[in-house]
């Protein structure tokens, strides 16, 4: 008789690599297969049936996210086209005349759905530095619904306590919904803190080789599962059968890959710090971070991004373009070393002034550190940056 892989047994490695049922149990497949349908056969007249259409639900997507869901700690787990689409999903449950604080240093594309997008059906954001427990407190209204941060911050690596910012959502009965994209359920579990949504750009480090797009939404609460079940359905935005195996294959490496970023960004850090040419290092992983004692509290790990300004803007192109094995590229998370200019890149679609106060300037580098080799990664650097 076959033994049933018991998920709440396993450690995270395990969990990573078996996933949620362990193996295919049709065919016994040790890889889970990739079920390519847009449709499938009812065999039960009258009665509703698991998988009816793969907008609604799918074999793959749901082993993915119920995956994810467990290293998350979460009871339910929704798998979307790209990260926007999951916080699209979650803005979504959001009425006329509902408001959300939202954090200050937020990746460009959420900037837009909180500018554009949402108040243009009634919805009121306003943003503020999570890094002020009491400055979240003082914008909370009684119209509020969801404050919503990314620890640590893109790309200024900003950090706020979570269990601090729980107690206020919960004191106030607002949701607190934080990205953890950076850190993954490998060196932070925010749920565990308090939180009560998890957003993750499954497109960075859980795919992990840039050769797909996926976000999540994971969570506990049955109201936000209900809305967010109703809009994925409605707005149709789940991830494709092909695109969730990819992610439930990067999964399998998630911890190895993470513990080797962080290795690395360690030593680039450091390096960088050392560095003639660059001024200012924001990596949560360097003693001089303002808020290290709550990372070494909340987080396992420092993960592998990391920001830095040079000392001589004209450089910038040099710094960016000129590397042998580092690449100019956008996203983040991957295998490979990726360098972005935020200015141009990431945060483009934000205005100047917001962008200046958060110091997000026209000598700010954002380095995502692969799992290379380190002292190729910092050779790479040196070539580039002893020249500026």
């Amino acid at each position: 008789m076959e033994k049933k892989l018991n998920p709440a047994e396993l450690k995270l490695d395990s969990l990573a690599v078996h996933g949620n049922m362990g193996h295919d149990g049709h065919a016994h497949a040790v890889s889970f297969p990739i079920y390519q349908t847009a449709t499938y056969i009812n065999t039960n007249f009258g009665h509703d049936i698991d998988f009816s259409y793969s907008r609604c639900a799918n074999p793959t997507r749901d082993e993915l996210e119920k995956t994810v869901a467990l290293l998350e700690g979460a009871k339910y787990g929704f798998a979307f086209s790209s990260g926007l689409a999951a916080e699209t999903a979650l803005f979504s449950t959001l009425s006329k005349g509902d408001h959300v604080v939202i954090g200050d240093d937020v990746y460009g594309g959420t900037y837009r759905l909180s500018r554009d997008t949402f108040p243009r059906y009634g919805v009121e954001f306003t943003v503020v530095d999570f890094s002020y427990p009491e400055k979240v407190e003082a914008a909370i209204t009684p119209a509020t619904k969801y404050l919503y941060v990314e620890t640590p911050t893109n790309p200024m690596m900003k950090v706020c306590d979570i269990a601090a910012i729980a107690e206020i959502a919960k004191k106030h009965s607002v949701k607190l919904v934080v990205d953890n994209t950076f850190m993954t359920p490998v060196f932070q579990k925010p749920l565990s803190l308090g939180a009560d949504v998890v957003i993750h750009s499954g497109t960075k480090y859980l795919a992990g080789h840039n050769d797909t797009m996926a976000g999540f939404l994971l969570t506990s609460d049955e109201d936000i599962r209900t809305a967010v079940a109703f809009n994925r359905n409605t707005e149709g935005a789940a991830l494709a059968p092909f695109d969730s195996w990819l992610v439930l294959r990067g999964i399998k490496t998630l911890t190895l890959r993470m513990r080797k970023h962080h290795e690395n960004a360690v030593k680039v850090a450091q390096w960088l710090t050392n560095c003639k040419a660059v001024d200012k290092v924001f990596f949560i992983g360097l003693d001089s971070h303002p808020s290290k004692a709550i990372i070494d509290k909340q987080c396992t790990g420092y993960g592998g991004m990391l920001s830095f300004t040079l000392k001589d803007t004209s450089k910038v192109r040099h710094a960016l373009c000129d590397y042998k094995m580092i690449m100019f590229a956008e996203s983040l998370g991957g295998v490979q070393t990726l360098i972005t200019y935020p200015l141009t890149q990431t945060h483009a679609s934000i205005p100047k002034e917001v962008r200046d106060s958060i110091g997000i300037t026209e000598n700010l580098l954002r380095l995502s550190v692969g799992i290379e080799d380190a002292e190729d990664i910092i050779a790479d650097l040196a070539s580039v940056l002893e020249d500026c």
